[in-house]
């Protein structure tokens, strides 16, 4: 499909960082690092949840399902910019822009869904423990991450196909690093109430709904270890949630710090250099702190790499 405009926009300058040339080696190997971080810890702990029969749950099905997600994240965003600080170019394709967009909605709202996954499995677990294998089954395992991918799928391809319709009456410049949605579309010469309105109704229903269910979860959690009597069972059923806990924290303490400080300063620089961390911080962090905090996950990467068990 072409874009509806009257003059072609073939190209975006994505402006990064910083364009002073002794700042883009450090900007380059430091992401560079962050990536193939991002990428190892991801992969392994990918590994260990397939190859450890003990880790065949529907807590570590998700933790799988995210890990992926976090790859695929990172990877929609990060290559394309250490191409553009290699090549001294910092440009982008019109459908290169709209190709990330979507890829960057697609597996941002998956991450949203499956911490939800993860937050409902122990809600069962801790709330409802003698149903907890027939409620989180194979089927409805399976079945929750089909439909977080076809939610997710919809909805960027919805948000791209509005973009296709926006005109773009000259050169375009992105203070960003990829391009941002928001961005893009605060750049446009046409009207974008129609974009602005689905933005909001899709960051309220996809957004908040997925938190509500997060703190409803971890409220009837909270709930139920209170009526635990012994402090030892409270310390059990709490270290069990820990990580995911932790994970959903980062995630949207990242998220609402990035806004705010977005609203805060009205730059869009700053807003790029805060948006590394949901963008690229917090896929790279995910691996270690459930390799940390989780003993099960731990025991399964040592056998991988050849660590005896004590």
């Amino acid at each position: 499909m072409e874009p509806n405009n009257d003059t072609q926009i073939p190209e975006f300058v994505l402006l990064g960082f910083s364009d002073d040339p002794e700042l883009q080696p450090l900007i380059f190997g430091l992401f560079l690092s962050m990536y193939l971080i991002t990428v190892c810890g991801n992969l392994l702990i990918i590994l260990a949840v397939s190859s450890d029969s003990h880790l065949h749950t529907p807590m570590y099905f998700f933790l799988a399902n995210l890990s992926f997600v976090d790859i695929c994240l990172t990877s929609t965003t990060i290559p394309k910019m250490l191409l553009n600080i290699q090549t001294q170019s910092q440009v982008i394709t019109y459908g290169g822009c709209i190709t990330q967009i979507y890829f960057f909605l697609l597996f941002a709202g998956l991450d949203d869904f499956f911490l939800t996954g993860m937050a409902y499995d122990r809600f069962v677990a801790i709330c409802h423990p003698l149903h907890y294998t027939v409620i989180m089954n194979p089927q409805l395992c399976g079945l929750l991450v089909l439909v977080s991918w076809m939610m997710s799928a919809l909805h960027s391809l919805l948000e791209s196909l509005m973009m296709l319709q926006l005109t773009f009456c000259r050169e375009v410049e992105i203070s960003h690093f990829f391009c941002e949605i928001n961005q893009v579309v605060r750049l446009a010469c046409s009207d974008t109430f129609l974009n602005d309105m689905v933005m909001y109704f899709a960051a309220v229903l996809l957004a908040g709904g997925p938190l509500a269910g997060i703190l409803y979860s971890y409220s009837k959690i909270v709930s139920s270890i209170l009526r635990i009597s012994s402090a030892q069972g409270k310390y059990k059923a709490f270290s069990t949630c820990a990580s995911h806990l932790s994970v959903v924290s980062l995630f949207y303490c990242t998220i609402l710090g990035v806004y705010l400080s977005s609203a805060a300063t009205q730059s869009s620089h700053a807003g790029a250099v805060a948006s590394v961390m949901y963008t690229v911080a917090t896929p790279m962090m995910n691996p270690f702190i459930y390799s940390l905090r989780n003993r099960d996950i731990k025991g399964a990467l040592k056998r991988i790499i050849g660590v005896p068990m004590m």
